[in-house]
């Protein structure tokens, strides 16, 4: 089958790196994605985390998009509690009209990070607010559009307001979640939708089931489209990329442990880092849901993966970690797996939603 690859990045921090060393090492990334024929690069969202640099997607979008020449930019995703609707639409518009054709906004539920960060990024209204998140991805459609949104003022007189004054094109607006939330109400907008498999691996064929069976056709879209999402590390070898995924795993069981965050370890490191009982029982269940083996082995399961959920596109996080003496600006075993697996799966570029 025809499969097109797409690349998440949370711009991940190492020990020993700074965050211009891991923004420096997300170019090369989505450079060598770009020319490798992949279909998308998103960034993910989060805050005051210690091995994560992706804290403003628009911002790096922006550097992004003046590197790259043809790969789909976007965010996956904005996390819209944190962030007042018009100043989305406001950044996305700008980064549509300096690449136009490229650009895709995703938007998220959840806050992405702790409550004090929330009320630092946001600083009026509940965030937690759920019944404004519809309304508010409404409105960002509309002001996004060449028509902006029409307001009514308390003296009765209209007043427009637009993202940016004379819109050629939108960005394609895409709902992301990890519940059955997201899915029914992608589907009753009419808009492009992605379940968040690699958070957990479980609950993806409901919702997609969902979505599928749910779906309004829309001005914009007339049928549902949707990708998935995968942790990923292919090698050489097997037993390479088993070395390689250590450190994200380690790190991932640390999180859902409750341990103290920070940097990620280099793979020498991981390779003598002793875990709790705990926190090895979930590095080995990840192990199990995440596509970690050389190039053949995970090209065929991504194959498979794509082929059971019916969809034709997968968004693959690539987790291999560094090595202690790699550069601080590059991640060679991340960009290894993006060559590995474009070698071994025909892209096909997909088109706007």
């Amino acid at each position: 089958m025809v499969l097109s690859l797409s690349v998440l990045d949370l711009v991940p921090v190492r020990k020993g790196q700074t965050s211009a060393g891991a923004i420096a090492a997300t170019i090369a990334l989505a450079t060598r994605a770009d020319e490798l024929g992949l279909a998308r690069y998103w960034l993910a969202e989060h805050h005051n985390m210690p091995s994560v640099a992706s804290t403003n997607p628009p911002v790096l979008l922006g550097v992004l998009a003046g590197r790259t020449s043809r790969i789909r930019l976007g965010s996956g995703g904005v996390m819209l509690p944190n962030h007042a609707p018009f100043v989305v639409a406001e950044q996305f518009a700008a980064l549509e009209a300096a690449a136009p054709g490229r650009i895709d906004l995703g938007i998220g539920r959840a806050p992405g990070s702790d409550p004090v960060i929330t009320a630092l990024l946001r600083s009026s209204g509940h965030t937690s607010d759920v019944d404004a998140f519809p309304g508010a991805v409404q409105d960002i459609g509309m002001l996004l559009g060449p028509e902006g949104a029409g307001l009514r003022l308390a003296t009765g007189e209209s007043y427009v307001v637009r993202a940016t004054p004379a819109a050629s094109s939108s960005p394609d607006i895409w709902l992301l979640g990890s519940s059955d939330y997201s899915a029914a109400l992608a589907a009753r907008l009419g808009l492009p939708y992605v379940f968040a498999h690699h958070f957990s691996g479980e609950g993806t064929e409901r919702a997609l089931d969902l979505y599928r069976s749910e779906f309004r056709p829309s001005e914009t879209l007339d049928a549902p489209r949707t990708f998935l999402t995968a942790n990923v590390v292919a090698a050489d070898t097997a037993d390479e990329a088993a070395r390689l995924a250590l450190p994200q795993l380690q790190h991932m069981a640390r999180l859902r442990t409750g341990t103290p965050l920070t940097a990620l370890d280099v793979v020498e490191d991981a390779l003598e880092t002793p875990l709790t009982e705990p926190q090895q029982d979930l590095v080995a269940t990840m192990r199990g849901r995440w596509f970690i083996g050389d190039a053949d082995d995970v090209a065929e399961r991504l194959a498979r993966f794509a082929e059971r959920h019916e969809v034709d596109e997968v968004m693959i996080s690539p987790a291999a970690g560094a090595r202690r003496a790699d550069p601080a600006d590059r991640v060679p075993a991340r960009e290894r797996t993006l060559e590995l697996l474009a070698a071994r799966l025909p892209q096909a570029v997909p088109a706007a939603a």
